[in-house]
């Protein structure tokens, strides 16, 4: 089966074409980053007019890079949910109409299944069982995964997600939209030992987050300092330590909670450095393994979704004619194949 892959949640228009035995065959993504930068922040309205502009010229060059047509194509998978609801309902009219107008079946992707199943785009690819830390700008969540479909929820944010955390403290530094990759590279210049923040949620049991209160001591903490590039820096640098020790110290917790050795961390906050080391030390510590996405595939993308929908739609998934989205969907509502 050879799919495509179309993600339209929120600021990205990723476009793939994946081949259950050749694998990734091309993708596309274009992001909409200076689009809404002046604004500091996503506009939904502005989101869905580019979707729209972008998508089909991104369909042509995806299948042209992976030298098909149409009729090598077996199957349409789109992100459904969750997200904006009128970015979700471009890339979900799009699928649906092609995968009519193709004759092919089409599924709706859950997001956050995509970015979980990232992983699994190269080798080696995890072995279920294992648990997996998906971090990103809108979520952060614990996830036990015993197969596609089977999630068990071990905790979830209860207020801003790690990235949206890291984005509203760049901006407290007076860092360019989005924030959160530029605060990680202020903090390359930042020392240690000047500042210590707060590991919110790691003296209770549970596996829950919250980071609300962190980026609020680090808008104390910078407006009483001395606004220097140094003194910002080394706030980065403190900022960013807290963050991925809470992180290491939550998957660290669902390690021991499940018995599993295998550590999958997949969303846009995987692609963080300091997070990386941090890990890898932390998993050969515990002699067991953690999995990234590839960096080009940390953040939104279609791959993720066509391997994703390629799953399904081989396990008998199919989308009615209507044009569906789901702007909130829980991640263990999903069926298991």
């Amino acid at each position: 089966m050879r799919v495509i892959g179309i993600e339209t949640s929120c600021d990205e228009t990723g476009i793939a074409v994946y081949d259950e035995h050749q694998g990734l065959l091309s993708h596309q993504l274009y992001s909409q980053v200076k689009l809404h930068a002046d604004y500091g922040g996503v506009v939904p309205e502005l989101a869905s007019r580019d979707h729209v502009r972008k998508i089909v010229p991104l369909i042509k060059q995806a299948l042209l890079d992976a030298n098909c047509t149409k009729e090598d194509i077996d199957g349409i998978a789109f992100t459904k949910g969750p997200g904006l609801v009128g970015a979700l309902l471009v890339g979900s009219s799009v699928a649906r109409s092609l995968a009519f107008a193709w004759g092919v079946p089409a599924v709706g992707v859950h997001h956050m299944e995509g970015h979980l199943l990232a992983p699994m785009l190269d080798e080696p690819a995890p072995e279920f069982p294992f648990v997996a830390l998906l971090v990103s700008g809108g979520h952060s969540m614990m996830v036990r995964v015993d197969g596609i479909g089977l999630y068990e929820i071990l905790g979830e944010s209860v207020d801003d997600a790690a990235g949206e955390a890291f984005d509203k403290t760049a901006k407290l530094l007076g860092l360019d939209y989005p924030g959160g990759p530029l605060l990680a590279k202020m903090a390359e210049q930042g020392e240690a030992g000047h500042y210590k923040f707060p590991r919110p949620m790691t003296d209770r049991p549970g596996l829950d987050f919250s980071f609300s209160g962190l980026k609020t001591f680090a808008a104390n903490t910078i407006r009483s300092s001395d606004q220097s590039a140094q003194t910002k820096a080394n706030i980065a640098y403190a900022f960013q330590e807290a963050v991925v020790d809470t992180l290491a110290i939550k998957c660290k917790r669902a390690l021991k909670q499940t018995g599993l050795k295998r550590l999958v961390i997949a969303g846009g906050v995987s692609a963080n450095k300091q997070l990386r080391v941090e890990f890898e030390s932390m998993m050969k510590k515990l002699q067991g393994t953690v999995f990234y996405p590839r960096l080009e595939f940390c953040t939104d993308n279609g791959a993720m979704i066509a391997y994703a929908g390629l799953k399904r739609l081989k396990a008998g998934e199919r989308e009615g004619l209507a044009t569906k989205a789901q702007p909130r969907w829980a991640l263990d509502e999903l069926e298991a194949i």
